[in-house]
């Protein structure tokens, strides 16, 4: 008589046991509340070079958001045999993970940095400066890219194909190469800019509006290195330098006064 297949025992590996066995027909749980994030890959730009596509940049910049200080913008072409391990999202990094990794890529890939100072973000705008910034970083590579990826939704000014990439430091490994290039630029330059200008704790916030640094810009005022349009900048420029805010009349506040000249000729 046949032994019904529902009773015949699993095939194990040689040597373990049930509860091993058990083991490996079941994938453990994530803890709740925990989200499985998965780091950036390298399979877009493999996907150009079997087209032979090549060079293929990622560019990225840090430091939009500060009240101070430049932004920094980065493009990376890594080496498709010597990519270092661990790159991820500069965000997903502890700051000896990034400085690490700044040595490592540095040491294995192209890259350019490129800065837009306060006084371009002033001029042009805070997007206008990070888009400047992100196609002169790109245009320093030592050789031109023939495709560049970029992080965000806009496109840059540069002469190959450019493609942007929404949350592209968390999906596009050179992109995320780039990040980490950008990062610890700019964190090293406002560790410098803290030696300049003492007091507002730039070495530790990196000009971000934390309230240590909203409290030493309420009580020192507006450095040199600080964005002037940026709103609590102004707030403190008003407070220690009222006359370099320029006020803007409100033309439905002002009251005026309306002289009118009746003369009512009766005719008999």
């Amino acid at each position: 008589m046949s032994r019904d297949k529902s009773t015949r025992p699993r095939a194990t590996k040689p040597g373990a046991t049930k509860p091993e066995a058990a083991k490996q027909d079941t994938a453990k749980p994530l803890p709740k509340g925990v989200i499985a994030i998965a780091p950036p890959s390298f399979r877009r730009e493999r996907a150009l070079i079997k087209r032979g596509v090549w060079p293929i940049a990622g560019c990225d910049e840090a430091g939009r958001g500060p009240l101070a200080g430049p932004v920094v913008a980065a493009a990376v072409v890594l080496d498709p045999q010597r990519i270092p391990k661990g790159i991820d999202d500069s965000k997903r990094l502890t700051a000896e993970q990034r400085e690490a990794l700044f040595d490592k890529i540095c040491a294995t890939s192209w890259f350019a940095v490129a800065v837009a100072s306060p006084a371009r973000i002033d001029r042009d705008n805070i997007l206008r400066a990070s888009l400047w910034a992100l196609q002169r970083a790109v245009r320093a590579l030592p050789e031109m890219p023939r495709h560049v990826f970029v992080d965000g939704r806009d496109r840059i000014d540069v002469p190959c194909d450019c493609e942007a990439v929404i949350g592209g430091d968390g999906i596009v490994m050179s992109i995320a190469a780039a990040s980490i290039i950008a990062k610890v630029t700019r964190d090293r330059l406002m560790c410098a800019l803290a030696q300049d200008c003492p007091g507002y704790g730039f070495e530790s916030h990196k000009g971000y509006s934390v309230p240590e640094h909203l409290e030493a810009l309420d009580r020192l005022g507006p450095s040199v290195h600080h964005r002037s349009f940026f709103a609590p900048v102004v707030a403190a420029r008003e407070k220690h330098q009222p006359w370099t805010v320029k006020r803007e009349v409100d033309l439905f506040a002002v009251e005026t006064e309306v002289e009118t000249d009746v003369s009512v000729s009766i005719q008999p």
